[in-house]
């Protein structure tokens, strides 16, 4: 599944699915989200990159 990540605010992301689909996701959310997709790692990749 084919996803983009925008965070909105500090504790938001929204989540742009290729197939149209958003979902607006909290901090706890878009964590359990990425672990179901396999993707722990981005958590922190995306956090850093906000921070830069």
């Amino acid at each position: 599944m084919s996803f983009n990540m925008n965070r909105i605010n500090p504790n938001q992301t929204q989540v742009f699915f290729h197939d149209g689909r958003f979902e607006t996701l909290t901090n706890e959310e878009l964590e359990d989200f990425l672990l179901q997709m396999g993707l722990s790692d981005v958590n922190e990749t995306f956090e850093q990159n906000l921070l830069e």
